[in-house]
């Protein structure tokens, strides 16, 4: 497959009667010149390293060099622990895993670019939420991977997933698409349900800027890691509930890309702009 467009992917899916991950993991084995099984350990390992950057990153002592961040994650989990969280548990569980991640790698920690080291909890957080917290089979995990993968493969061709040429939108957009799009194939979700998902994460993050504080991927960053955890799961869910998307998901992708070139390149990553352009943001950069 080309993976350069969303439709390929679900029409391959439906006329083999397979799922996305199922096909993709299939395509890429002969790509790779590698075995199902060889590339399925590949992302295994992963998934691993996703597992341990959600418990370095969890650490109610982490900081990061610059002093801005830390210890994000620990707090969410221990309000979630707490059963006190307005959207419950399991959601509050997602981002505190979420924050987790962002910060490990706020803190110079290993982490998986998934797509980017920016964006890099949302995956994470809603992927090891439903097998730690709903009893998900983490082989079924590992092979929604393959799915998220595709389409972010998609995402990259058509739009983009660089917060320095599309903005946030291309981030964080990008990576709650992808996760919900995998939450729905992991909830037996169609492999059209799982495009109509990635539009409608794409249609509600378009516009979003990357306007990092002193250029570091720490504020306003890790906080849209958990925002974006649980944008892919309310996506998920409204296509779940028959709820699907009017604009396809191609084109909302055409869309991301067009409104990407339109924005100034004071909200492309440089700090020039947005919340990083504030007069809280400048004094923080000096004490």
């Amino acid at each position: 497959m080309k993976y350069d467009s969303i439709k390929e992917l679900v029409d391959a899916a439906v006329s083999s009667n397979e799922k996305i991950s199922t096909v993709v993991l299939r395509d890429q084995a002969v790509s790779m010149d590698k075995t199902e099984l060889e590339l399925f350990e590949m992302m295994e390992i992963d998934f691993e390293v996703m597992k341990q950057s959600v418990i370095n990153g969890g650490r109610k002592d982490l900081k990061t060099m610059s002093g801005l961040t830390g210890g994000e994650g620990f707090l969410m989990r221990e309000y979630a622990d707490e059963g006190k969280s307005l959207c419950g548990p399991f959601l509050a569980g997602a981002m505190s895993r979420a924050l987790s991640v962002s910060g490990c790698n706020a803190a110079m920690g290993r982490i998986v670019a998934a797509p980017t080291a920016g964006s890099c909890g949302i995956i994470p957080g809603c992927l090891i939420s439903m097998c730690e917290d709903r009893g998900v089979p983490e082989k079924d995990a590992i092979m929604s991977l393959f799915t998220a993968g595709a389409f972010g493969m998609v995402i990259a061709a058509k739009a983009s997933i660089a917060g320095a040429e599309g903005g946030c939108q291309a981030e964080c957009g990008s990576a709650a698409a992808m996760a919900s799009a995998a939450l729905v194939e992991l909830m037996g979700g169609t492999p059209g349900q799982c495009a109509d998902a990635c539009a409608l994460v794409i249609a509600s993050q378009l516009g979003l800027v990357c306007d990092p504080v002193g250029g570091l991927v720490e504020i306003p960053c890790i906080k849209r890691n958990a925002t974006g955890v649980m944008l892919a799961f309310s996506c998920a869910d409204m296509v779940l509930a028959g709820i699907g998307s009017k604009i396809p998901a191609d084109e909302c992708l055409d869309a991301m890309r067009e409104v990407g070139d339109a924005l100034p390149d004071s909200l492309k990553e440089t700090a020039k702009g947005g919340l990083a352009a504030t007069p809280t943001a400048l004094k923080l950069l000096k004490m």
